[in-house]
């Protein structure tokens, strides 16, 4: 597949950051070798970056990402292989693994990511059931897919500190496509088995706000290794707590932090030299499906939404109400698929890239979020597993995607980062 077209031009900012990101390509993977050394990957994530031109950077890092059959299938051997070096450094002796989905278990299009996933992991070697978090299955429940094929399901059983499927099934590993929004369940808790992700990266107690301080630190350190302003990675933002969108409370406090990001973000546009109108993204600092975002260009936006805006902005997935929120710099994405506005989504497994795809979005503008009803998804071809072609120009399909790459593994060294930095048994 071609890279899809950017509408502005490529002899920018965005060609020249490729560029030398091929340049020091070997520094980089170097670098990143001894990053891995200090600090264990997630065992997946999945980013969400925007190209804007002038920036590429990651606007969201997913710890439990659900759209592995979005991926080519072309990619499955490196998605396998990368799943087996995470299992290697876990659980070496791991056999039989306890996958734990969403509760939602009418939605088909999340239920194909978790046929996928558990694809996968069997071709890894592991024998893989479906434990359910949710109170409605007290019994093994098979569940359609829609196109002919089934998924079960079953309760889980707690003995001690181990979690099982009944006498016959004891697995190694634990392995969650449920981020954990509605709490931390207590039938997971302490357990001699691996968890992963850990449980405080359940978006119960994690936050995008912790996620991008992180980010901050390996952007910077990444961008003195290239030789870059690291802003052309790096999405500013702030956060605000406090809020009450129903009642309208914070609402002065919430203005104050989008004027003064607003005014941070025209200061770079004019050093260098962006003819571009600044805008931000304001969104729940906990929580996924594209719910609780708003894009906003005018502090004065934020004061007195209406009601819908304000219905919009205070619940989010499981029903929980929001109360803070990160407000960050938005990037905008200049990038299509047959007309429609991109973005792209990268895949990795352990620290490896395994794949990606381009979410699309007729409906939306560039400078909004893409996450939301009406999306479709075009799968990214990373040629030779994500390897450059150090003799292409910059903005060639490997190029792009390997550009693509390195800056996904950066947010997912930045997860690794927060994780490690939440932990609560951590001296």
């Amino acid at each position: 597949m071609p890279v899809p077209c950017l509408t502005t031009a490529l002899t920018g900012p965005l060609k020249d950051l490729e560029t030398r990101i091929l340049s020091a390509q070997p520094q980089i993977e170097h670098w990143f070798r001894s990053q891995w050394t200090q600090y264990t990957p997630p065992f997946y994530g999945s980013v969400d970056l925007r190209n804007s031109g002038f920036k590429l950077a990651p606007v969201d890092m997913n710890l439990f990402p659900g759209g592995f059959n979005n991926l080519s299938t072309d990619f499955l051997p490196l998605a396998v292989q990368a799943t087996q070096s995470a299992l290697e450094k876990i659980c070496p002796e791991a056999r039989s693994v306890l996958l734990v989905p969403e509760n939602h278990t009418r939605n088909t299009f999340y239920l194909r990511n978790v046929a996928a996933l558990k694809q996968i992991l069997e071709l890894a070697g592991l024998k893989v059931r479906l434990g359910s978090l949710s109170p409605d299955i007290t019994a093994p429940t098979v569940l359609e897919l829609g196109d002919g094929e089934t998924l079960t399901v079953e309760p889980i059983v707690r003995h001690g500190h181990r979690v099982s499927l009944g006498d016959d099934f004891n697995p190694c590993v634990v392995l969650l496509n449920n981020d954990l929004s509605a709490g931390l369940p207590d039938l997971l808790k302490h357990l001699d088995q691996a968890v992963l992700p850990p449980l405080h990266g359940g978006w119960a107690v994690r936050r995008k706000s912790n996620h991008f301080a992180a980010y901050d630190q390996v952007a910077d350190d990444f961008a003195q290794l290239i030789g870059i302003d690291p802003w052309f990675i790096n999405p500013l933002f702030r956060s605000c707590k406090g809020l009450d969108f129903h009642e309208r409370q914070g609402e002065e406090q919430l203005a104050d932090v989008v004027d003064s990001l607003l005014t941070r973000i025209g200061e770079k546009y004019r050093e260098h030299k962006i003819d571009a109108k600044p805008f931000v993204i304001v969104k729940a600092d906990a929580g996924t499906y594209g719910m609780g975002i708003m894009s906003v260009k005018d502090a004065r936006e934020v004061i007195g939404l209406n009601r819908k805006q304000r219905n919009k902005m205070a619940v989010i997935k499981e029903g929980q109400e929001v109360s803070e929120v990160i407000v960050q710099e938005g990037v905008y994405t200049f990038e299509q698929v047959n007309e429609a506005v991109a973005e792209p989504v990268v895949y990795m497994i352990d620290r490896y890239v395994v794949g990606g795809f381009y979410r699309v979005h007729t409906g939306r503008g560039v400078d909004e979020n893409l996450n939301a009803p009406g999306m479709h998804f075009v799968p990214l071809s990373f040629e030779t597993a994500c390897l450059p072609d150090r003799k292409g120009e910059p903005d060639c399909p490997p190029n792009r995607f390997y550009a693509y790459g390195v800056v996904s593994r950066l947010a997912l060294l930045a997860g690794a980062v927060e994780l490690d930095a939440t932990d609560p048994l951590r001296d």
